[in-house]
């Protein structure tokens, strides 16, 4: 249970950096997203809704909920999808940051990890 504890501490505060920082890409003014670089909308955007769910989730795993499970696995799998759309885009000469791309597969290992680990301790541990 240590584990998933630390798990939540980091999806909890990961979730609330991405929303702020999400946030303050979309909504602020040019010349701060300037600052951005070639920031990806479509992924700014999905980063920063996705950020509600790992806080919401971060919660859970704190409190031991096995809704976290499905929610760990489909936010690897959306992540995953963007990466892959993400590539497409890179790929038709669409402008980004390459840390874009190093950021989408740090999301994705970290919520497989969680899924894995998650997964582990309320169902398979208790078995």
């Amino acid at each position: 249970m240590v584990l998933i504890r630390l798990f939540s501490i980091i999806v909890t505060i990961f979730g609330i950096m991405t929303v702020i920082s999400g946030s303050v890409v979309i909504f602020s003014n040019k010349v701060i997203q300037k600052f951005a670089g070639d920031y990806v909308e479509f992924v700014v955007w999905f980063n920063l809704l996705s950020g509600f769910v790992y806080i919401l989730t971060g919660l859970g795993l704190w409190k031991g909920k096995k809704w976290t499970i499905p929610v760990s696995v489909l936010l690897t799998l959306s992540i995953t999808i963007i990466l892959i759309i993400f590539s497409f885009y890179v790929g038709q000469g669409g402008a980004y940051e390459v840390r874009t791309f190093y950021a989408l597969t740090f999301r994705m290992v970290l919520w497989l990890a969680v899924s894995i680990i998650s997964y582990k301790t309320f169902i398979k541990d208790t078995h």
